[in-house]
Protein backbone atom coordinates (compact mmCIF):
# COMPACT_ATOMS: atom_id res chain seq x y z
CA UNK A 1 0.00 0.00 0.00
CA UNK A 2 1.00 3.66 -0.30
CA UNK A 3 2.32 4.63 3.13
CA UNK A 4 4.09 7.97 2.67
CA UNK A 5 1.73 10.91 2.28
CA UNK A 6 0.34 13.94 4.07
CA UNK A 7 -3.20 14.79 3.02
CA UNK A 8 -4.17 12.04 0.53
CA UNK A 9 -5.94 14.60 -1.65
CA UNK A 10 -2.61 16.44 -2.10
CA UNK A 11 -0.57 13.35 -2.94
CA UNK A 12 -0.41 13.83 -6.72
CA UNK A 13 0.49 17.52 -6.50
CA UNK A 14 3.17 16.93 -3.86
CA UNK A 15 4.65 14.01 -5.79
CA UNK A 16 4.91 16.14 -8.94
CA UNK A 17 6.49 19.02 -7.01
CA UNK A 18 9.06 16.70 -5.45
CA UNK A 19 9.84 15.14 -8.81
CA UNK A 20 10.38 18.54 -10.45
CA UNK A 21 12.59 19.72 -7.61
CA UNK A 22 14.74 16.60 -7.75
CA UNK A 23 15.16 16.75 -11.53
CA UNK A 24 15.28 20.51 -11.93
CA UNK A 25 18.25 20.16 -14.31
CA UNK A 26 15.98 18.44 -16.85
CA UNK A 27 12.42 19.61 -16.16
CA UNK A 28 10.48 22.46 -14.64
CA UNK A 29 7.00 22.50 -13.17
CA UNK A 30 4.27 24.48 -14.92
CA UNK A 31 0.54 24.70 -14.17
CA UNK A 32 -0.88 21.29 -15.03
CA UNK A 33 2.35 19.32 -15.29
CA UNK A 34 5.95 19.64 -16.35
CA UNK A 35 8.01 20.58 -19.43
CA UNK A 36 11.64 20.33 -20.45
CA UNK A 37 13.99 22.72 -18.72
CA UNK A 38 15.47 23.69 -22.10
CA UNK A 39 13.74 24.06 -25.41
CA UNK A 40 15.15 23.79 -28.91
CA UNK A 41 16.60 26.96 -30.44
CA UNK A 42 14.76 26.11 -33.66
CA UNK A 43 11.04 25.47 -34.08
CA UNK A 44 10.20 21.93 -33.01
CA UNK A 45 7.05 19.87 -32.65
CA UNK A 46 6.17 19.49 -28.96
CA UNK A 47 5.12 15.95 -28.04
CA UNK A 48 3.08 16.05 -24.83
CA UNK A 49 2.37 12.81 -22.97
CA UNK A 50 -0.60 12.90 -20.66
CA UNK A 51 -2.78 11.07 -18.21
CA UNK A 52 -3.41 10.59 -14.53
CA UNK A 53 -0.83 10.22 -11.78
CA UNK A 54 0.08 6.87 -10.27
CA UNK A 55 1.86 5.48 -13.34
CA UNK A 56 5.43 6.69 -12.81
CA UNK A 57 7.69 6.78 -14.78
CA UNK A 58 4.76 7.59 -17.06
CA UNK A 59 4.16 10.38 -17.67
CA UNK A 60 6.37 13.04 -16.12
CA UNK A 61 9.39 10.74 -15.93
CA UNK A 62 9.47 10.53 -19.73
CA UNK A 63 10.05 14.24 -20.35
CA UNK A 64 13.44 14.94 -21.89
CA UNK A 65 15.60 14.84 -25.00
CA UNK A 66 14.50 12.17 -27.46
CA UNK A 67 11.17 11.62 -25.80
CA UNK A 68 8.41 13.95 -24.55
CA UNK A 69 8.60 17.73 -24.45
CA UNK A 70 6.13 17.88 -21.58
CA UNK A 71 3.67 15.88 -19.53
CA UNK A 72 0.14 16.82 -18.54
CA UNK A 73 -0.45 15.28 -15.12
CA UNK A 74 -3.88 14.67 -13.61
CA UNK A 75 -4.83 13.38 -10.19
CA UNK A 76 -4.32 9.68 -9.39
CA UNK A 77 -5.84 7.57 -12.19
CA UNK A 78 -7.81 10.62 -13.35
CA UNK A 79 -7.48 12.43 -16.64
CA UNK A 80 -6.02 15.94 -16.50
CA UNK A 81 -8.44 18.79 -17.04
CA UNK A 82 -8.69 20.74 -20.28
CA UNK A 83 -7.15 23.73 -18.48
CA UNK A 84 -4.15 21.66 -17.38
CA UNK A 85 -3.62 20.37 -20.92
CA UNK A 86 -3.90 23.88 -22.34
CA UNK A 87 -1.44 25.32 -19.79
CA UNK A 88 1.23 22.69 -20.45
CA UNK A 89 0.80 23.05 -24.20
CA UNK A 90 1.26 26.81 -23.99
CA UNK A 91 4.44 26.33 -21.97
CA UNK A 92 5.89 23.69 -24.31
CA UNK A 93 4.83 25.02 -27.72
CA UNK A 94 7.89 26.01 -29.73
CA UNK A 95 6.68 27.26 -33.07
CA UNK A 96 5.91 23.96 -34.83
CA UNK A 97 2.71 22.84 -33.12
CA UNK A 98 1.87 20.43 -30.33
CA UNK A 99 0.68 16.81 -30.18
CA UNK A 100 -1.20 15.39 -27.21
CA UNK A 101 -0.46 11.67 -26.86
CA UNK A 102 -2.42 9.59 -24.35
CA UNK A 103 -4.28 6.38 -23.68
CA UNK A 104 -7.78 5.95 -25.05
CA UNK A 105 -9.94 6.82 -22.05
CA UNK A 106 -13.14 8.87 -22.23
CA UNK A 107 -12.01 11.58 -19.82
CA UNK A 108 -8.68 12.04 -21.58
CA UNK A 109 -10.35 12.19 -24.99
CA UNK A 110 -12.78 14.86 -23.80
CA UNK A 111 -10.30 17.03 -21.93
CA UNK A 112 -7.47 16.89 -24.46
CA UNK A 113 -10.03 17.47 -27.19
CA UNK A 114 -11.36 20.59 -25.48
CA UNK A 115 -7.83 21.88 -24.92
CA UNK A 116 -7.08 21.25 -28.59
CA UNK A 117 -10.08 23.30 -29.66
CA UNK A 118 -8.89 26.20 -27.50
CA UNK A 119 -5.34 26.02 -28.87
CA UNK A 120 -6.54 25.81 -32.45
CA UNK A 121 -8.72 28.87 -31.92
CA UNK A 122 -5.54 30.74 -30.97
CA UNK A 123 -3.83 29.66 -34.17
CA UNK A 124 -1.64 26.92 -32.66
CA UNK A 125 -1.38 23.76 -34.76
CA UNK A 126 -2.47 20.83 -32.59
CA UNK A 127 -3.14 17.11 -33.04
CA UNK A 128 -4.03 14.14 -30.83
CA UNK A 129 -2.62 10.60 -30.96
CA UNK A 130 -4.51 7.96 -28.96
CA UNK A 131 -2.88 4.73 -27.80
CA UNK A 132 -5.09 1.63 -28.11
CA UNK A 133 -2.75 -1.31 -27.47
CA UNK A 134 -4.65 -3.34 -24.84
CA UNK A 135 -5.96 -6.43 -26.65
CA UNK A 136 -8.01 -7.49 -23.61
CA UNK A 137 -10.25 -4.41 -23.61
CA UNK A 138 -12.07 -4.97 -26.93
CA UNK A 139 -12.07 -7.48 -29.79
CA UNK A 140 -10.06 -6.79 -32.97
CA UNK A 141 -13.24 -5.69 -34.73
CA UNK A 142 -13.52 -2.86 -32.20
CA UNK A 143 -9.83 -2.02 -31.88
CA UNK A 144 -10.57 1.73 -31.84
CA UNK A 145 -12.32 1.21 -28.49
CA UNK A 146 -9.29 -0.39 -26.86
CA UNK A 147 -7.60 1.39 -23.99
CA UNK A 148 -3.95 2.34 -23.80
CA UNK A 149 -1.67 0.58 -21.32
CA UNK A 150 2.10 0.01 -21.48
CA UNK A 151 2.08 0.54 -25.25
CA UNK A 152 2.00 4.23 -24.31
CA UNK A 153 5.74 4.04 -23.79
CA UNK A 154 6.73 2.67 -27.18
CA UNK A 155 4.41 5.05 -29.03
CA UNK A 156 5.69 8.04 -27.05
CA UNK A 157 9.30 6.97 -27.64
CA UNK A 158 8.86 6.75 -31.41
CA UNK A 159 7.03 10.06 -31.61
CA UNK A 160 9.56 11.84 -29.41
CA UNK A 161 12.49 10.57 -31.46
CA UNK A 162 10.79 11.67 -34.68
CA UNK A 163 10.15 15.16 -33.34
CA UNK A 164 13.79 15.37 -32.19
CA UNK A 165 14.95 14.82 -35.77
CA UNK A 166 12.97 17.87 -36.87
CA UNK A 167 10.04 16.01 -38.43
CA UNK A 168 6.94 18.13 -39.01
CA UNK A 169 3.66 17.87 -37.15
CA UNK A 170 1.89 15.72 -39.73
CA UNK A 171 4.80 13.30 -39.97
CA UNK A 172 5.14 12.87 -36.19
CA UNK A 173 1.39 12.21 -35.97
CA UNK A 174 1.58 9.70 -38.81
CA UNK A 175 4.48 7.85 -37.18
CA UNK A 176 2.75 7.81 -33.81
CA UNK A 177 -0.43 6.37 -35.26
CA UNK A 178 1.57 3.88 -37.28
CA UNK A 179 3.42 2.73 -34.15
CA UNK A 180 0.14 2.44 -32.28
CA UNK A 181 -1.34 0.32 -35.08
CA UNK A 182 1.61 -2.06 -34.78
CA UNK A 183 1.57 -2.33 -30.96
CA UNK A 184 -0.19 -4.99 -28.88
CA UNK A 185 -0.21 -5.50 -25.09
CA UNK A 186 -1.68 -7.89 -22.54
CA UNK A 187 -1.33 -7.71 -18.77
CA UNK A 188 -1.98 -9.71 -15.64
CA UNK A 189 -2.49 -8.64 -12.03
CA UNK A 190 -1.67 -10.60 -8.89
CA UNK A 191 -2.88 -8.05 -6.33
CA UNK A 192 -4.75 -4.75 -6.45
CA UNK A 193 -3.29 -1.31 -5.84
CA UNK A 194 -4.23 0.99 -2.96
CA UNK A 195 -4.82 4.75 -3.07
CA UNK A 196 -3.00 6.94 -0.53
CA UNK A 197 -5.13 6.97 2.60
CA UNK A 198 -7.37 4.11 1.46
CA UNK A 199 -7.93 1.24 3.86
CA UNK A 200 -8.20 -1.46 1.23
CA UNK A 201 -7.01 -2.10 -2.34
CA UNK A 202 -9.26 -1.35 -5.29
CA UNK A 203 -9.71 -5.06 -5.84
CA UNK A 204 -8.47 -8.29 -4.30
CA UNK A 205 -7.58 -11.72 -5.62
CA UNK A 206 -7.38 -15.01 -3.83
CA UNK A 207 -3.92 -16.30 -3.01
CA UNK A 208 -2.18 -17.95 -5.97
CA UNK A 209 -4.67 -16.34 -8.35
CA UNK A 210 -4.18 -13.81 -11.14
CA UNK A 211 -6.53 -11.52 -13.06
CA UNK A 212 -5.83 -11.56 -16.78
CA UNK A 213 -6.41 -8.44 -18.86
CA UNK A 214 -5.99 -5.68 -16.30
CA UNK A 215 -5.86 -1.96 -17.03
CA UNK A 216 -3.30 0.47 -15.65
CA UNK A 217 -5.90 2.29 -13.56
CA UNK A 218 -6.38 -0.61 -11.21
CA UNK A 219 -9.26 -2.17 -13.10
CA UNK A 220 -9.47 -5.87 -12.28
CA UNK A 221 -8.83 -8.47 -14.95
CA UNK A 222 -11.37 -9.78 -17.41
CA UNK A 223 -11.29 -13.13 -15.61
CA UNK A 224 -9.43 -14.72 -12.73
CA UNK A 225 -7.46 -17.92 -12.98
CA UNK A 226 -4.97 -19.93 -10.97
CA UNK A 227 -1.52 -18.34 -10.96
CA UNK A 228 0.68 -20.53 -13.20
CA UNK A 229 4.45 -21.05 -13.08
CA UNK A 230 6.49 -18.39 -14.88
CA UNK A 231 6.97 -20.51 -18.00
CA UNK A 232 3.21 -20.99 -18.36
CA UNK A 233 2.50 -17.32 -17.68
CA UNK A 234 5.01 -16.39 -20.36
CA UNK A 235 3.32 -18.78 -22.79
CA UNK A 236 -0.08 -17.25 -21.99
CA UNK A 237 1.10 -13.68 -22.59
CA UNK A 238 3.12 -14.43 -25.72
CA UNK A 239 0.45 -16.56 -27.37
CA UNK A 240 -2.25 -13.93 -26.83
CA UNK A 241 -0.11 -11.09 -28.20
CA UNK A 242 1.14 -13.02 -31.22
CA UNK A 243 -2.40 -14.15 -32.00
CA UNK A 244 -3.01 -10.51 -32.92
CA UNK A 245 0.03 -10.02 -35.15
CA UNK A 246 -0.78 -7.16 -37.55
CA UNK A 247 -1.17 -8.13 -41.20
CA UNK A 248 2.11 -7.82 -43.10
CA UNK A 249 4.14 -7.28 -39.93
CA UNK A 250 7.90 -7.71 -40.09
CA UNK A 251 10.15 -10.03 -38.12
CA UNK A 252 11.86 -7.41 -35.96
CA UNK A 253 10.08 -6.32 -32.79
CA UNK A 254 10.44 -3.98 -29.85
CA UNK A 255 9.48 -5.77 -26.64
CA UNK A 256 8.57 -4.32 -23.25
CA UNK A 257 8.10 -6.57 -20.22
CA UNK A 258 6.65 -4.10 -17.77
CA UNK A 259 6.24 -4.29 -14.00
CA UNK A 260 3.15 -2.62 -12.61
CA UNK A 261 4.42 -1.25 -9.31
CA UNK A 262 5.45 -3.93 -6.84
CA UNK A 263 6.71 -6.79 -8.99
CA UNK A 264 10.44 -7.15 -8.36
CA UNK A 265 12.92 -6.92 -11.18
CA UNK A 266 14.15 -10.39 -10.33
CA UNK A 267 10.64 -11.73 -10.96
CA UNK A 268 10.56 -9.94 -14.30
CA UNK A 269 13.92 -11.46 -15.22
CA UNK A 270 12.55 -14.94 -14.51
CA UNK A 271 9.52 -14.23 -16.66
CA UNK A 272 11.75 -12.82 -19.41
CA UNK A 273 13.54 -16.16 -19.49
CA UNK A 274 10.20 -17.65 -20.51
CA UNK A 275 9.07 -14.87 -22.86
CA UNK A 276 12.21 -14.22 -24.91
CA UNK A 277 12.79 -17.81 -26.17
CA UNK A 278 9.16 -18.07 -27.24
CA UNK A 279 9.42 -14.89 -29.30
CA UNK A 280 12.70 -16.02 -30.87
CA UNK A 281 11.29 -19.47 -31.64
CA UNK A 282 8.44 -17.70 -33.43
CA UNK A 283 11.05 -16.24 -35.77
CA UNK A 284 11.43 -12.76 -34.31
CA UNK A 285 14.52 -10.64 -33.71
CA UNK A 286 14.22 -8.69 -30.47
CA UNK A 287 15.44 -5.11 -30.91
CA UNK A 288 16.68 -3.40 -27.75
CA UNK A 289 14.04 -4.95 -25.44
CA UNK A 290 13.15 -3.30 -22.13
CA UNK A 291 12.45 -5.11 -18.86
CA UNK A 292 11.46 -2.98 -15.87
CA UNK A 293 8.89 -0.48 -14.68
CA UNK A 294 7.85 2.08 -17.29
CA UNK A 295 4.05 2.29 -16.98
CA UNK A 296 2.93 1.33 -13.49
CA UNK A 297 -0.27 1.33 -11.42
CA UNK A 298 0.70 2.62 -7.97
CA UNK A 299 1.63 -0.49 -5.94
CA UNK A 300 -0.13 -3.08 -8.08
CA UNK A 301 1.52 -6.47 -8.30
CA UNK A 302 1.43 -7.49 -11.92
CA UNK A 303 3.10 -7.51 -15.32
CA UNK A 304 2.31 -6.66 -18.92
CA UNK A 305 3.87 -7.69 -22.20
CA UNK A 306 4.01 -5.23 -25.10
CA UNK A 307 5.20 -5.97 -28.63
CA UNK A 308 5.66 -3.36 -31.36
CA UNK A 309 6.37 -4.68 -34.84
CA UNK A 310 9.11 -2.53 -36.37
CA UNK A 311 10.01 -1.62 -39.94
CA UNK A 312 12.84 0.36 -41.49
CA UNK A 313 11.06 3.61 -40.60
CA UNK A 314 10.16 2.85 -36.97
CA UNK A 315 13.25 0.92 -35.85
CA UNK A 316 15.70 3.87 -35.95
CA UNK A 317 13.25 5.89 -33.87
CA UNK A 318 12.87 3.09 -31.32
CA UNK A 319 16.66 2.73 -30.96
CA UNK A 320 17.40 6.50 -30.98
CA UNK A 321 19.01 8.07 -27.89
CA UNK A 322 16.89 9.55 -25.12
CA UNK A 323 17.59 11.19 -21.80
CA UNK A 324 14.81 11.78 -19.29
CA UNK A 325 14.67 11.61 -15.48
CA UNK A 326 13.45 8.00 -15.62
CA UNK A 327 14.77 6.64 -18.92
CA UNK A 328 18.12 6.85 -20.64
CA UNK A 329 19.25 5.20 -23.86
CA UNK A 330 22.56 6.07 -25.49
CA UNK A 331 23.73 9.67 -25.41
CA UNK A 332 21.06 12.21 -26.22
CA UNK A 333 22.47 15.66 -26.77
CA UNK A 334 20.41 18.29 -24.99
CA UNK A 335 18.81 20.61 -27.53
CA UNK A 336 20.60 23.89 -27.96
CA UNK A 337 18.69 26.75 -26.46
CA UNK A 338 18.14 28.76 -23.35
CA UNK A 339 16.34 27.58 -20.27
CA UNK A 340 12.71 28.49 -20.69
CA UNK A 341 11.56 31.45 -18.68
CA UNK A 342 9.76 30.52 -15.50
CA UNK A 343 6.02 31.01 -15.57
CA UNK A 344 4.17 32.59 -12.72
CA UNK A 345 0.53 32.21 -11.91
CA UNK A 346 -1.51 35.18 -10.84
CA UNK A 347 -4.18 33.71 -8.62
CA UNK A 348 -6.24 36.86 -9.07
CA UNK A 349 -6.07 36.80 -12.87
CA UNK A 350 -9.45 37.58 -14.26
CA UNK A 351 -10.74 38.74 -10.89
CA UNK A 352 -13.01 41.75 -11.02
CA UNK A 353 -16.54 42.92 -10.54
CA UNK A 354 -19.60 41.46 -12.22
CA UNK A 355 -22.57 43.11 -13.89
CA UNK A 356 -25.64 41.42 -12.46
CA UNK A 357 -29.15 42.35 -11.44
CA UNK A 358 -30.21 42.23 -7.77
CA UNK A 359 -32.62 39.35 -8.37
CA UNK A 360 -29.87 37.25 -9.93
CA UNK A 361 -27.47 38.08 -7.12
CA UNK A 362 -30.07 37.01 -4.59
CA UNK A 363 -30.59 33.72 -6.44
CA UNK A 364 -26.81 33.27 -6.56
CA UNK A 365 -26.98 32.82 -2.77
CA UNK A 366 -29.31 29.87 -3.38
CA UNK A 367 -26.89 28.46 -5.95
CA UNK A 368 -24.05 28.60 -3.44
CA UNK A 369 -26.25 26.94 -0.81
CA UNK A 370 -27.10 24.21 -3.32
CA UNK A 371 -23.43 23.59 -3.98
CA UNK A 372 -22.80 23.50 -0.23
CA UNK A 373 -25.49 20.86 0.23
CA UNK A 374 -23.98 18.81 -2.59
CA UNK A 375 -20.56 19.18 -1.01
CA UNK A 376 -21.77 17.73 2.29
CA UNK A 377 -23.58 14.86 0.59
CA UNK A 378 -20.62 13.92 -1.61
CA UNK A 379 -18.14 13.98 1.26
CA UNK A 380 -20.45 11.68 3.21
CA UNK A 381 -20.80 9.33 0.23
CA UNK A 382 -17.17 9.37 -1.00
CA UNK A 383 -16.31 5.86 0.14
CA UNK A 384 -19.57 4.35 -1.10
CA UNK A 385 -19.19 5.92 -4.52
CA UNK A 386 -15.61 4.70 -4.70
CA UNK A 387 -16.69 1.18 -3.80
CA UNK A 388 -19.36 1.21 -6.52
CA UNK A 389 -16.79 2.39 -9.05
CA UNK A 390 -14.23 -0.24 -8.02
CA UNK A 391 -16.53 -3.09 -9.00
CA UNK A 392 -15.85 -2.59 -12.70
CA UNK A 393 -13.78 0.60 -12.83
CA UNK A 394 -10.84 2.22 -11.13
CA UNK A 395 -12.49 3.24 -7.86
CA UNK A 396 -11.81 6.96 -8.15
CA UNK A 397 -15.35 8.29 -8.67
CA UNK A 398 -15.95 9.26 -5.04
CA UNK A 399 -12.64 11.05 -4.78
CA UNK A 400 -13.11 12.78 -8.11
CA UNK A 401 -16.57 14.05 -7.16
CA UNK A 402 -15.27 15.36 -3.83
CA UNK A 403 -12.40 17.17 -5.52
CA UNK A 404 -14.81 18.63 -8.05
CA UNK A 405 -17.43 19.88 -5.61
CA UNK A 406 -14.81 21.32 -3.26
CA UNK A 407 -13.31 23.36 -6.08
CA UNK A 408 -16.74 24.32 -7.42
CA UNK A 409 -17.96 25.54 -4.05
CA UNK A 410 -14.84 27.58 -3.42
CA UNK A 411 -14.96 29.19 -6.88
CA UNK A 412 -18.67 29.95 -6.54
CA UNK A 413 -18.13 31.57 -3.14
CA UNK A 414 -15.32 33.72 -4.54
CA UNK A 415 -17.46 34.84 -7.49
CA UNK A 416 -20.42 35.59 -5.23
CA UNK A 417 -18.21 37.69 -2.96
CA UNK A 418 -17.27 39.80 -5.99
CA UNK A 419 -20.91 40.48 -6.82
CA UNK A 420 -21.57 37.78 -9.41
CA UNK A 421 -25.04 36.84 -10.46
CA UNK A 422 -26.36 33.28 -10.58
CA UNK A 423 -25.13 32.59 -14.11
CA UNK A 424 -21.55 33.65 -13.37
CA UNK A 425 -21.52 31.82 -10.02
CA UNK A 426 -22.56 28.56 -11.69
CA UNK A 427 -20.15 29.06 -14.60
CA UNK A 428 -17.26 29.67 -12.20
CA UNK A 429 -18.26 26.55 -10.27
CA UNK A 430 -18.35 24.49 -13.45
CA UNK A 431 -14.95 25.67 -14.67
CA UNK A 432 -13.36 24.94 -11.30
CA UNK A 433 -15.02 21.51 -11.09
CA UNK A 434 -13.65 20.50 -14.49
CA UNK A 435 -10.19 21.83 -13.72
CA UNK A 436 -9.75 20.19 -10.33
CA UNK A 437 -11.66 16.94 -10.70
CA UNK A 438 -10.44 15.95 -14.16
CA UNK A 439 -11.66 12.66 -15.57
CA UNK A 440 -14.87 12.02 -17.44
CA UNK A 441 -17.22 13.00 -14.63
CA UNK A 442 -15.21 16.16 -13.98
CA UNK A 443 -15.43 17.49 -17.50
CA UNK A 444 -19.13 16.55 -17.77
CA UNK A 445 -20.16 18.14 -14.48
CA UNK A 446 -18.07 21.20 -15.27
CA UNK A 447 -19.59 21.62 -18.72
CA UNK A 448 -23.09 20.98 -17.37
CA UNK A 449 -22.86 23.58 -14.62
CA UNK A 450 -21.49 26.15 -17.05
CA UNK A 451 -24.35 25.44 -19.46
CA UNK A 452 -26.85 25.84 -16.61
CA UNK A 453 -25.28 29.16 -15.65
CA UNK A 454 -25.29 30.43 -19.21
CA UNK A 455 -28.97 29.53 -19.57
CA UNK A 456 -29.99 31.27 -16.32
CA UNK A 457 -27.89 34.37 -16.97
CA UNK A 458 -27.30 37.28 -14.62
CA UNK A 459 -30.27 39.56 -15.20
CA UNK A 460 -32.78 38.32 -12.65
CA UNK A 461 -33.95 35.44 -10.51
CA UNK A 462 -35.25 32.59 -12.67
CA UNK A 463 -38.85 31.54 -12.91
CA UNK A 464 -39.99 27.98 -13.33
CA UNK A 465 -39.71 28.05 -17.13
CA UNK A 466 -36.23 29.50 -16.86
CA UNK A 467 -35.19 26.74 -14.49
CA UNK A 468 -36.60 24.10 -16.83
CA UNK A 469 -34.64 25.64 -19.71
CA UNK A 470 -31.50 25.66 -17.57
CA UNK A 471 -31.88 22.00 -16.64
CA UNK A 472 -32.42 21.15 -20.30
CA UNK A 473 -29.21 23.01 -21.19
CA UNK A 474 -27.33 21.14 -18.44
CA UNK A 475 -28.52 17.79 -19.79
CA UNK A 476 -28.02 18.63 -23.46
CA UNK A 477 -24.42 19.70 -22.92
CA UNK A 478 -23.57 16.50 -21.04
CA UNK A 479 -25.23 14.24 -23.61
CA UNK A 480 -23.57 16.09 -26.47
CA UNK A 481 -20.13 16.01 -24.89
CA UNK A 482 -20.20 12.47 -23.49
CA UNK A 483 -22.06 10.82 -26.32
CA UNK A 484 -23.94 8.49 -23.98
CA UNK A 485 -27.58 7.44 -24.27
CA UNK A 486 -30.09 6.03 -21.83
CA UNK A 487 -29.20 2.37 -21.32
CA UNK A 488 -25.44 2.85 -21.61
CA UNK A 489 -25.12 2.68 -17.79
CA UNK A 490 -23.81 6.19 -17.20
CA UNK A 491 -24.95 9.32 -15.40
CA UNK A 492 -27.26 9.94 -18.38
CA UNK A 493 -29.51 7.14 -17.12
CA UNK A 494 -30.45 9.33 -14.14
CA UNK A 495 -30.08 12.70 -15.87
CA UNK A 496 -32.61 12.12 -18.65
CA UNK A 497 -35.43 10.87 -16.35
CA UNK A 498 -34.83 13.84 -14.06
CA UNK A 499 -34.93 16.34 -16.92
CA UNK A 500 -38.01 14.87 -18.55
CA UNK A 501 -39.89 14.51 -15.26
CA UNK A 502 -39.09 18.03 -14.11
CA UNK A 503 -40.12 19.57 -17.42
CA UNK A 504 -43.36 17.56 -17.58
CA UNK A 505 -44.41 18.31 -14.00
CA UNK A 506 -43.53 21.99 -14.29
CA UNK A 507 -45.50 22.34 -17.53
CA UNK A 508 -48.47 20.74 -15.78
CA UNK A 509 -48.42 23.50 -13.18
CA UNK A 510 -46.65 21.81 -10.27
CA UNK A 511 -44.73 24.23 -8.04
CA UNK A 512 -41.01 24.20 -8.80
CA UNK A 513 -40.01 22.67 -5.48
CA UNK A 514 -42.56 19.86 -5.79
CA UNK A 515 -41.66 19.18 -9.43
CA UNK A 516 -37.96 19.08 -8.58
CA UNK A 517 -38.48 16.72 -5.63
CA UNK A 518 -40.55 14.29 -7.72
CA UNK A 519 -38.03 14.45 -10.57
CA UNK A 520 -35.19 13.77 -8.12
CA UNK A 521 -37.05 10.69 -6.89
CA UNK A 522 -37.38 9.52 -10.49
CA UNK A 523 -33.64 10.03 -10.99
CA UNK A 524 -32.85 8.03 -7.84
CA UNK A 525 -35.06 5.16 -9.00
CA UNK A 526 -33.44 5.23 -12.43
CA UNK A 527 -29.97 5.20 -10.85
CA UNK A 528 -30.87 2.11 -8.82
CA UNK A 529 -32.24 0.54 -11.99
CA UNK A 530 -28.83 0.74 -13.67
CA UNK A 531 -27.81 -2.27 -11.58
CA UNK A 532 -29.52 -4.44 -14.17
CA UNK A 533 -27.61 -2.87 -17.08
CA UNK A 534 -24.34 -3.75 -18.74
CA UNK A 535 -22.10 -0.72 -19.37
CA UNK A 536 -21.63 0.28 -22.99
CA UNK A 537 -19.39 3.28 -22.37
CA UNK A 538 -16.21 4.10 -20.46
CA UNK A 539 -13.73 2.00 -18.52
CA UNK A 540 -16.38 -0.33 -17.15
CA UNK A 541 -17.40 -1.53 -20.62
CA UNK A 542 -14.77 -4.32 -20.88
CA UNK A 543 -15.91 -5.60 -17.47
CA UNK A 544 -19.61 -5.57 -18.21
CA UNK A 545 -20.38 -8.85 -16.46
CA UNK A 546 -18.70 -7.72 -13.24
CA UNK A 547 -20.89 -4.60 -13.28
CA UNK A 548 -24.17 -6.51 -13.29
CA UNK A 549 -25.98 -6.09 -9.99
CA UNK A 550 -24.20 -2.84 -9.08
CA UNK A 551 -25.72 0.60 -9.78
CA UNK A 552 -23.69 2.97 -11.92
CA UNK A 553 -21.67 5.33 -9.68
CA UNK A 554 -22.15 8.31 -12.01
CA UNK A 555 -25.91 7.92 -12.09
CA UNK A 556 -25.96 7.39 -8.32
CA UNK A 557 -23.97 10.53 -7.55
CA UNK A 558 -26.02 12.64 -9.98
CA UNK A 559 -29.29 11.57 -8.38
CA UNK A 560 -27.84 12.29 -4.95
CA UNK A 561 -26.62 15.75 -5.92
CA UNK A 562 -29.87 16.76 -7.62
CA UNK A 563 -31.85 15.58 -4.57
CA UNK A 564 -30.01 17.82 -2.11
CA UNK A 565 -29.75 20.78 -4.48
CA UNK A 566 -33.50 20.91 -5.05
CA UNK A 567 -34.60 22.79 -1.92
CA UNK A 568 -32.23 25.60 -2.90
CA UNK A 569 -32.34 25.75 -6.71
CA UNK A 570 -36.10 25.20 -6.91
CA UNK A 571 -36.98 27.90 -4.39
CA UNK A 572 -38.47 29.98 -7.22
CA UNK A 573 -41.18 32.43 -6.13
CA UNK A 574 -41.88 34.27 -9.37
CA UNK A 575 -44.49 33.17 -11.86
CA UNK A 576 -43.18 31.06 -14.72
CA UNK A 577 -40.77 33.02 -16.86
CA UNK A 578 -40.61 36.01 -14.52
CA UNK A 579 -37.40 37.97 -14.28
CA UNK A 580 -36.81 40.41 -11.45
Amino acid sequence: MTRIFNDPSDFAEEALAGFCDLHSDLVRQVPGGTVRRRRSARPKVAVLAGGGSGHYPAFAGLVGAGLADGAVVGNIFTSPSAQQAYSVAKAAENGAGVIFAYGNYAGDVMNFGMASERLAAEGIAVENVLVTDDIASAPPSESAKRRGIAGDFTVFKIMGAAAETGAGLADVVRLGRKANGLTRSIGSAFHGCTFPGAEAPLFTLDDRTMGLGLGIHGEPGLFDTELPPARELGQELVSRVLAETPPGAGRRIAVLLNGLGSTKHEELFVLWLAVAPLLREAGYTLVMPEVGELVTSLDMAGVSLTVTWLDEELEPLWTAPAETPAYRRGTAAAPAGDAAAEQTLDDDAGAGTFDAGPGSRAYADSCLAALGAARTALHDAEQRLGDLDAVAGDGDHGRGMVRGIDAAHAAAAAALARGAGAGSVLAAAGDAWADRAGGTSGVLWGAGLRALGEALGNEGAPGTEDLVAGVRSFAARIVELGGAEVGDKTMVDALVPFTESFALLASAGSPSAQAWAEAAAAAAAAAEGTAALRPRKGRARPLAEKSLGTPDPGATSLAMVFDVMGPHLASVRQPAGARA
